[in-house]
């Protein structure tokens, strides 16, 4: 946040990432402090059993360097970025982990690799990346879709948008969370195609996912706002005012929001990218601890999900 404050993990992400047992989770190429950080963090945590992938000589400097004991955790040596992502990657696709972590790579090497037919991870259905917002001082929180990976989904890409954020929500403990399809307004405009579209998704939604309300288009205000809602008259929406999960029209605006909240409003924020055979966590050195904490805690609220 640009006024310095410390950000914090939500104690109920963590709470909901804890299940019978830590969630097997290779971190990818750990070679350094910030790596080795996020997953001592997350083991500590009780949101992960780690596997570290990389170079045997460099992960047991990273992890003396921040004063780690690793002697008891799985190590798949692997030289250099491009190894450790598909050792990584593989790994994850013959089940031997419940999800993957980045470490110290470039962010295409690692989807590279993800994306590897022969890793087994495609699942055959569109990847998405969800972020998890939580604000300081604000009950609850927001659950936003796409802002970091697809960059103009279609309609049919949407809908795999709604039931992954909707499977996300569910895993957090919302039963029947509430989904806005944003859009500039709430009218259906010809220039605005996502209006046409959102109209399109909430008849579809209708008819296929029972475990949610999902309504758009909406603006940004009547999304979130009961005070705007009321003010401009709009009757009959069962999610105007009280969005839990805002599903963007493209990346630009995700992107935007999603920054926005974090460095104007102190936002903690979790991501991972869904859709494959496990859970993505896609963290970054701009990253805060706290952040890099709940996108652990994310897929492992997921994968614990997943198996019960």
């Amino acid at each position: 946040m640009l006024g310095g404050e410390v950000i914090e993990c939500p104690q109920s992400l963590l709470t909901a990432a804890r299940g019978a047992r830590p969630v097997r989770t290779a971190i990818v190429n750990a070679v350094n402090a910030v790596a080795m950080e996020s997953a001592r963090d997350a083991t500590v945590a009780g949101v992960i059993e780690p596997v570290l992938v990389g170079n045997l000589d460099e992960i047991r400097r990273a992890a003396d360097q921040i004063g780690w004991d690793i002697g008891i955790y799985e190590v798949i040596e692997a030289d250099g970025e491009d190894a450790a992502a598909l050792a990584g990657a593989f790994a994850a696709g013959r089940g031997s982990v419940d999800a993957l972590m980045k470490g110290h790579l470039h962010t295409d090497s690692f989807m590279k690799a993800v994306l590897n037919k022969e890793a087994g991870l495609r699942m055959g259905q569109p990847l998405a990346h969800i972020a998890h917002l939580t604000l300081p001082g604000r009950a609850g929180s927001i659950i936003l879709s796409d802002g970091a990976l697809n960059p103009a989904p279609d309609v049919e890409q949407k809908k795999a948008i709604i039931r992954y954020t909707v499977a996300l929500a569910k895993a957090l403990g919302n039963q029947r969370p509430k989904v806005a399809l944003l859009s500039a307004t709430e009218v259906v405009s010809p220039k605005i195609p996502s209006t046409g579209e959102s109209v399109e998704l909430t008849k579809w939604a209708k008819e296929n996912v029972a475990d949610a309300d999902v309504d758009g288009p909406l603006a940004f205000d009547l999304a979130v706002s009961p005070e705007a809602v009321q003010i401009k008259g709009i009757k009959g929406s069962p999610v105007a005012g009280e969005a839990d999960i805002l599903v963007v029209p493209e990346i630009v605006c995700g992107n935007a929001l999603m920054k926005m909240m974090i460095r104007f409003m102190g936002a903690c924020l979790g991501g991972v990218v869904v859709g494959a055979k496990v859970p993505i966590i896609l963290t970054s050195r701009a990253d805060p601890p706290a952040a890099r904490l709940a996108s652990a805690a994310l897929a492992a609220a997921l994968r614990q999900n997943a198996t019960t």
